[in-house]
Formats: C-alpha cells, structure tokens, sequence
C-alpha cells in the first residue's frame, strides 16, 4: 500500500479527480481516501514513483508518507 498527502485534496470533487488519475495508470487500482487527513491510500501494481509522477501532472501536490 503506497500513502500520499494531497495539500490541496479539499473535497469530493478532488478525490474523484485524484482517484481517476491513479486509475489512469492503472485501471485496478484501488484508492482510498481520508479528506480531513487530506491523504489517499493506494493500492496498485505501478511503483510508487509513477503514482506520484501521476498525482503531480494531474495538479496535485502529492508527497509519499513512507511506512
């Protein structure tokens, strides 16, 4: 499972949007995600590195919680 903090994850809008960008790079992905705590839980097959790359060109400001 790979974490993120999305600063400007706000709303429902915002995690429909993140959630349809990490499911861009790969389709079966699933994601979870706290708003208050403005992070996302991921699971998925792509490495870390393409999720964040993923997360960032969409317009998110993620950076990776390590474990």
């Amino acid at each position: 499972m790979q974490t993120f903090h999305i600063q400007n994850m706000t709303c429902g809008g915002c995690v429909r949007g993140v959630t349809r960008a990490i499911q861009s790079v790969d389709p079966a992905a699933r994601v979870h995600a706290d708003v208050p705590a403005r992070r996302v839980q991921v699971v998925s097959n792509q490495p870390r590195e393409i999720v964040e790359a993923t997360l960032t060109k969409s317009g998110y400001q993620a950076v990776w919680i390590a474990p």
